[in-house]
């Protein structure tokens, strides 16, 4: 009897000991899709990001210490549709990572399970800073999130197969507090419906889920700073069509925007974007909730 109860504390120690199975390690291009892959992975994946709420997603550096990052990475999650086209490709390359190279299960794009809009018949670089595939903040309407994540949580468990279950349970628990969320943000949205707005950026994921109309942007092309000329212009417009708000993302500069709604006497509307755009939006649903209360307190 001492022998076999030897034996088994022995077994119960080992295992005790036995180091736990290693994180997964995540690099996520923009924070919206390190706040998913933390959602669905929990404590079996380890996120860092590449930007910052307050970067513009377009233009970063492939710095020597992200180049590491990405060196050590198991999947890197990224929006793609040539969002990161300026430096992901230089970060890849130089990481010499072979898991996170396109194509292979380390390498996942977010925009490849959702449908684009604003598809250019043509591309031309004089047009601005114009997408081949369509534009690519995605992440600006919720809807789109869900869709991700199902992929997402699918490509997890297939680079961690002993996570598999782990995955589809935090998936599902997610998508059934995501998919109230949207039917409660789009409920206190209502008031938004057939609104004229002013855009810095085009964003026009957030605007068709509100139903809100873009009457001009404050970029004259696509990716291209605001111009006097420009802003006059969309100042004029504004006089024979008036809109209720502009609205700009928190990484955007300021100047356009304040100038614009001074003039036109209508609200400045600075929605966060991203997560981690303002101290409110530090999680994926405080994202919303904050982006639809900055919103309609633009109305008043």
């Amino acid at each position: 009897m001492g022998k076999i109860f030897a034996m088994v504390l022995a077994a119960l120690l080992a295992s005790a000991s036995a180091p736990a199975a290693a994180a997964l390690n995540v690099l996520a291009c923009e924070p919206e899709w390190g706040a998913l892959a933390g959602e669905l992975g929990g404590d079996r994946v380890k996120v860092s990001t590449a930007t910052t709420a307050l970067q513009d997603p377009h233009r970063i550096e492939a710095r020597p210490s992200l180049i590491a990052r990405a060196r050590n990475a198991d999947l890197v999650v990224c929006t793609g549709a040539e969002l990161e086209v300026g430096w992901l490709p230089v970060l890849l390359r130089e990481s010499g990572n072979a898991n996170v190279q396109p194509g292979r299960p380390g390498n996942f794009e977010a925009a490849g399970f959702v449908a684009l809009l604003e598809k250019p018949a043509r591309v031309d670089r004089a047009a601005g800073d114009v997408h081949p595939g369509g534009n690519p903040h995605i992440q600006t309407d919720p809807r789109n999130i869900a869709r991700v994540a199902e992929a997402l949580s699918r490509r997890l468990a297939e680079i961690d197969p002993e996570g598999a279950a782990h995955y589809r349970a935090r998936h599902q628990a997610f998508a059934k507090r995501w998919s109230e969320a949207i039917a409660r943000w789009e409920q206190q949205a209502a008031p938004l419906r057939g609104l004229r707005v002013v855009m810095h950026h085009k964003l026009p994921y957030l605007v068709g889920w509100l139903g809100m109309t873009e009457a001009a942007t404050l970029e004259p092309k696509p990716g291209l700073e605001p111009t006097t000329s420009h802003l006059a212009s969309v100042l004029d417009e504004l006089k024979r069509q008036p809109a209720k708000m502009v609205i700009r993302a928190a990484y955007n500069p300021p100047r356009a925007a304040q100038w614009l709604a001074e003039r036109a006497g209508i609200r400045e509307v600075v929605i966060p974007f991203t997560v981690g755009g303002n101290e409110q939006a530090q999680d994926l649903v405080a994202l919303f909730d904050d982006t639809v209360k900055r919103l309609l307190a633009g109305l008043h």
